[in-house]
């Protein structure tokens, strides 16, 4: 059994790539709605709310949970996996995995674990830009990781306020397209004469209105989406470690679990799953670390 975990809705858009992918019931997902949004949120919050997720999803058969969550993984991440997984009852059995470096890997063609500049990257000179929420630019783990690897790469960033809420309330087109128009106009003017590249669209609810970035960017750029790296990624990640998919009883369908209202949140599911079911209400019990 695989776990995902996300503070809301957009983690949704990596489920979905994933469930093409492998079995669906494989897998539990786990939205944090009662304490959304993350991004109005101090570090070590986050921190504990997204180790928390982690934790109950591990207490309910999840060896391997991905945290389906820029913010999550770029404040969390690195902290659980190097300081309170090690030391927690979990140790050496269990993992968690983020969607940042899969993502980096592929801005730029370098594996994660090289973490210095390899030939040809250490030459290459393109502009990567970064759209994501202002927590998840704050935190400069795309600069840092992508300048580890290509150190003569040009990183711009762009913060996208209020466009995750907006999409998750199920905004007009009309209105959203004319609030990435903006954003990606403040982009460029920032690019200046050096339109850029490569663009990773860094919130997992971005996705879901790719064409419209689509439509604003120049038409050689090209646009990284987190689902489909994701998914190629924990692919190759599980054809290593196949343990996380073996033994684990077959459902039709993932789990769909929130700590929020669940008759709430399942109505706005339809702008990311259509055809699936409705979340059901979790009560995460807040304990001590492990």
């Amino acid at each position: 059994m695989i776990g995902l975990f996300d503070s809301g809705h957009g983690g949704l858009t990596v489920l979905k790539a994933l469930a093409g992918r492998f079995p669906p019931g494989k897998f539990i997902y786990l939205g944090d709605h009662a304490h959304a949004p993350y991004g109005n949120r101090s570090s070590e919050e986050i921190v504990e709310l997204t180790r928390q997720g982690v934790e109950t999803l591990f207490g309910l058969g999840c060896p391997l949970v991905m945290l389906a969550c820029n913010t999550a993984t770029a404040v969390a991440a690195r902290r659980l996996q190097r300081e309170w997984l090690p030391a927690s009852t979990w140790a050496g059995r269990h993992n968690v995995i983020g969607i940042i470096a899969p993502t980096v890997e592929a801005a730029t063609q370098t594996p994660w674990a090289a973490t210095s500049p390899q030939y040809p990257q250490k030459y290459n000179t393109d502009t990567i830009a970064v759209l994501a929420t202002r927590r998840t630019i704050a935190s400069g783990v795309y600069p840092e990781e992508i300048r580890k690897r290509c150190p003569k790469v040009m990183v711009q960033q762009q913060a996208c306020p209020d466009l995750a809420g907006m999409i998750e309330a199920g905004a007009a087109e009309s209105l959203l397209d004319a609030k990435i128009a903006g954003y990606v106009g403040e982009l460029l003017a920032t690019c200046g004469s050096v339109p850029p590249h490569r663009v990773i669209l860094g919130c997992t609810h971005y996705p879901l209105v790719e064409p419209l970035f689509r439509q604003h960017l120049p038409p050689f750029t090209r646009l990284l989406s987190q689902p489909g790296i994701v998914a190629d990624s924990l692919e190759d990640y599980l054809a290593r470690h196949p343990r996380y998919l073996d033994g684990d009883a077959e459902r039709a369908e993932p789990t769909m679990l929130t700590t929020g209202e669940a008759v709430e949140i399942s109505a706005a599911l339809a702008t990311f799953w259509p055809e699936h079911r409705a979340f059901e209400h979790l009560e995460i019990r807040r304990a001590a670390t492990a």
